[in-house]
């Protein structure tokens, strides 16, 4: 069985890292490049950053803080946040990442997914999808959340792999910094769906929920801020808490050889 991976996210508004409950009331959680440092001296196997308001403010990602980042770190590490052409994802290619996470823009234009898959490759291209439980299914939304599509999740989920998306970035907006736990239902589905691997976020408040998305929801990756963040749990922490219940997970040791 592959590593199962832990990605601590940054999202990142006016240049700083914040975290907020389903999406709103955000608060600072410090500076990104200097968590982007910690992450990496502690464990992370990767890191996610996430430029959350710059859809909804139609700008492009802040590509000098993917820079600055990049410099800092040398462990993989996806960059999202208002990219909408290929041109784009090349300059936050060039600019330090190593894939990018996109979402309201192939909503919009599907093609996206293929266009970018066959310039950069699949392994670069992450379909990130915002999904709301309505009723016995999940809805997807965009524009960091805030608007409603009407698209079913897990038909469009199914339709990015079959684009070219090398992965998918699921984050429940039901459970996104509640500390509840994921949606292991959610997840279940998705993985029973696709092939490519899945990223669970949203919801993880304990080591327990953590190793639950993995052995129940089937995730490839766990994805977490807060707890991270406020050193509410530490990466090796959970790293050593998922060994003891048989998940592979790559050791500190191994990371730095």
């Amino acid at each position: 069985m592959l590593t199962k991976r832990i990605i601590p996210c940054l999202d990142i508004k006016d240049g700083r890292t914040v975290k907020g409950v389903n999406f709103v009331g955000l608060r600072d959680a410090g500076d990104p490049v200097e968590l982007a440092q910690r992450y990496t001296v502690e464990g992370a196997d990767e890191l996610v950053f996430l430029d959350i308001t710059a859809t909804k403010e139609k700008r492009k990602t802040l590509v000098a803080l993917v820079k600055d980042i990049a410099a800092h770190i040398n462990i993989p590490f996806t960059v999202g946040g208002g990219i909408r052409t290929v041109d784009e994802i090349e300059e936050i290619l060039k600019a330090g990442a190593d894939k990018v996470s996109l979402n309201s823009a192939i909503v919009r234009d599907p093609a996206l997914v293929t266009r970018a898959s066959d310039a950069f490759g699949s392994q670069a291209v992450v379909a990130a999808v915002d999904a709301k439980r309505t009723g016995k299914s999940w809805e997807v939304f965009v524009k960091g959340g805030s608007e409603p599509t009407g698209i079913d999740a897990i038909d469009w989920i199914k339709k990015t792999e079959e684009l070219g998306a090398g992965e998918i970035l699921l984050t429940s907006m039901d459970r996104d910094g509640t500390k509840s736990g994921f949606d292991l239902e959610l997840l279940a589905l998705v993985n029973q769906t696709v092939t490519i691997p899945v990223i669970a976020s949203g919801g993880a408040g304990t080591t327990q929920h953590c190793c639950d998305a993995v052995a129940i929801g089937k995730a490839d990756a766990v994805l977490a801020a807060s707890i991270f963040h406020f050193r509410e749990i530490e990466i090796q922490e959970l790293k050593s808490k998922m060994a003891e219940e048989g998940i592979p997970v790559r050791q500190f040791a191994e990371l730095i050889q």
